[in-house]
């Protein structure tokens, strides 16, 4: 651990003050000490020190007093608390109070050392992600409202979402390859522009029918179709009128919406499946893609006019092995979400593990990268997110090789290298045989929504065996 990390000891007790102050300062650490409640305070208001040792028997103010005032005035103050034998009931008061873990008096020089060294590893990561996160691109005041990212790529995109949020009605086109978050690129326009305060309706173009597509964006009117007897329904145009519509995966539309859309972005109004009357809107389109729009304008299966429409305000998203430079903050990132959501305490990633996170080539991008550090949060012991970290990564090849002893998944066969992706599209299809192509039933067995599911089956090719 770093000498500049200042520890705080509290103990109305001279030798056991000395003894620890005396240890920890061996160790290299910068160390305090407080007799009273009272002095507590006071270092802690004139030093603000990185770990509090606090013994919960103290005079005039218990142990249990002074964490609550400190960690009222400091939520994400960092106490390891002390109680003797027999005092376990108040050191679970501590623990639910919100200090980080607990030593038993007596206890050993090098135990001691090990909860300080784990207590001061976690305080690190939890600050390092705090200040990183204050230089990424926050866009509204909810959960997972921030794009996470410090590369000149990334701030480069910063820059253009700031620029295109400036112009509320023109439309954009966000670019790049699936899973590198162009839906939450969308969102940060939306919520930056002056359209923040109406809806931001999404919908993903490849996830339903032409004519389910249809009836979901134009809305119909009664009796238009089979189904439409009792009433209408607006579309989600009307929904997200002096808002924003997100048309995800826009390459998968077929061209007759295409000019319908087309229409749309033109005149500023539409008619609903089996309508008579036009119905004027106001909304701003985004539509993302991870085709080659060019291709498909030169294949014919994407109208020229169309996607010159909507690429007035183009923005691409390299994938992650382009912007390698963030690679490591989205890690960790990532576990201290994971930390919070499972109640872990992964703090220390060590070099082997950050050697083989950078040159892994993440073909599924950060949405790949998320349910490995996910996985490996999970299975992390000893607060160390190991090498293993669920699978191996060969370097030669820029691939994963599973550890786990799976069958029937076959990439490389001279030296069984497997990739994460070819495990998911596996799991993905053996999910969907069991479930005779169900797909809701097997969305809820694989933990997403139908939407990502529609996705998956697209991008791997999948179909009923």
């Amino acid at each position: 651990m770093s000498s500049k990390a200042i520890i705080l000891i509290v103990d109305d007790e001279e030798t056991i003050r000395f003894s620890i102050k005396e240890f920890l300062s061996g160790l290299g650490y910068d160390v305090i000490v407080a007799e009273t409640s009272e002095q507590a305070l006071e270092k802690i208001n004139e030093f603000l020190p990185d770990l509090v040792l606090l013994d919960l028997r103290l005079p005039n103010m218990c142990g249990i007093e002074l964490l609550e005032k400190v960690k009222t005035k400091d939520p994400n103050a960092l106490i390891i608390v002390m109680t003797g034998y027999g005092s376990i009931d108040s050191a679970v008061e501590a623990m639910k109070m919100g200090a980080y873990d607990y030593l038993e008096k007596p206890f050993k020089t090098e135990h001691l050392r090990l909860v300080v060294e784990k207590a001061l590893g976690t305080q690190a990561l939890r600050r390092e992600v705090l200040e990183l996160r204050a230089q990424q691109c926050t866009f509204a005041d909810e959960p997972g409202a921030v794009i996470i990212g410090n590369s000149y790529q990334m701030r480069a995109i910063y820059n253009l979402i700031k620029q295109v949020a400036k112009s509320p009605s023109t439309t954009v086109l966000i670019q790049g390859e699936s899973g590198t978050g162009k839906e939450l690129v969308a969102r940060a326009v939306h919520h930056l522009s002056s359209r923040k305060n109406g809806r931001f309706v999404d919908i993903n173009c490849a996830a339903l029918t032409e004519s389910l597509l249809e009836a979901e964006l134009f809305g119909y009117e009664k009796g238009s179709f089979t189904g439409a007897i009792t009433a209408g329904k607006p579309g989600l145009f009307e929904v997200a009128d002096k808002g924003t519509i997100f048309l995800d995966e826009i390459g998968e539309m077929g061209v007759t919406l295409q000019a319908k859309l087309l229409r749309i972005l033109q005149e500023r109004q539409f008619k609903r499946v089996g309508g008579i009357n036009d119905i004027k809107i106001d909304v701003r389109v985004i539509a993302s893609t991870n085709r080659n729009l060019e291709e498909e304008v030169e294949s014919d299966n994407f109208r020229k006019d169309l996607y010159y429409r909507l690429k007035v305000l183009p923005i691409y998203i390299p994938p992650l092995r382009e912007r390698k430079d963030d690679i490591m903050l989205l890690v960790k990132h990532f576990v201290h979400k994971y930390n919070n959501e499972f109640n872990k305490n992964v703090y220390h990633i060590p070099p082997e593990t950050e050697k083989m996170l950078l040159e892994y080539k993440w073909p599924g991008n950060i949405r790949e990268l998320k349910n490995v550090i996910e996985r490996a949060v999970l299975i992390a012991g000893n607060g160390i997110l190991h090498p293993e970290i669920g699978v191996t990564i060969d370097l030669r090849k820029g691939c994963a090789v599973n550890t786990n002893g799976m069958s029937n998944v076959e990439n490389n066969e001279a030296l069984n290298i497997r990739s994460l992706a070819n495990i998911e599209r596996q799991h993905i299809q053996k999910v969907l045989n069991e479930t005779s192509w169900r797909r809701t039933e097997a969305a809820k067995i694989l933990g997403i929504n139908r939407t990502t599911l529609y996705n998956k089956i697209k991008e791997y090719g999948l179909c009923p065996l």
